[in-house]
């Protein structure tokens, strides 16, 4: 079966969980689903065998990485970045192509500043991006809203938890199938 290219495939997908860390998250619109969700997200990719990877903004002054996401995560290198886009990190473009990967998965906080920049900085690298909407959250509403358009309007992406997992999977009536559903339900 000839699948649609833009459909996300585990053999060129990775996730990016961009800076969901303790004192930010604290402050973000609904903090509970983002920290939810980019579990969800996480163990499908692990189940899947799709690479992760993490970043951390200024974690001197916003804190660690929340600990039920770094639990998930196990021993996922964390890349602290001083940049809001995570394209800023030396290297991790290179790190992305190196897994093979052509599909990026964003999750993670602020929707208007480090998901939006480093959404843009992808594209612009040639990554199809994909942005997962009840992954994200900005402190205030509009914002994340405004961030989630203008992504569409730049040809984002722009997607749930459960889409990217079953779009991963492909099929049903696998061992992964029946893995990932338990994370859905």
């Amino acid at each position: 079966m000839s699948r649609h290219p833009l459909l996300l495939d585990r053999g060129r997908s990775g996730l990016l969980v961009v800076d969901v860390q303790e004192k930010i998250l604290a402050v973000m619109a609904d903090p509970e689903r983002v920290v939810e969700n980019a579990v969800k997200l996480i163990q499908g990719c692990k189940i899947l065998e799709v690479p992760v990877f993490v970043t951390e903004q200024y974690p001197e002054g916003l804190g660690q990485t929340v600990a039920r996401v770094k639990e998930a995560l196990g021993e996922v290198e964390v890349r602290e970045k001083l940049s809001f886009s995570c394209c800023g990190i030396e290297g991790l473009s290179r790190s992305l192509r190196s897994r093979k990967v052509e599909q990026v998965v964003v999750c993670g906080i602020e929707s208007h500043v480090c998901v939006w920049q480093t959404a843009m900085d992808l594209i612009h690298d040639d990554f199809f991006v994909y942005v997962v909407r009840d992954a994200v959250s900005s402190r205030k509403e509009v914002d994340c809203e405004t961030a989630l358009n203008r992504m569409v309007f730049q040809g984002i992406g722009v997607t749930t938890t459960e889409m990217v997992l079953f779009e991963l999977l492909e099929k049903a009536r696998t061992e992964a199938f029946k893995q990932v559903a338990k994370l859905v339900k």
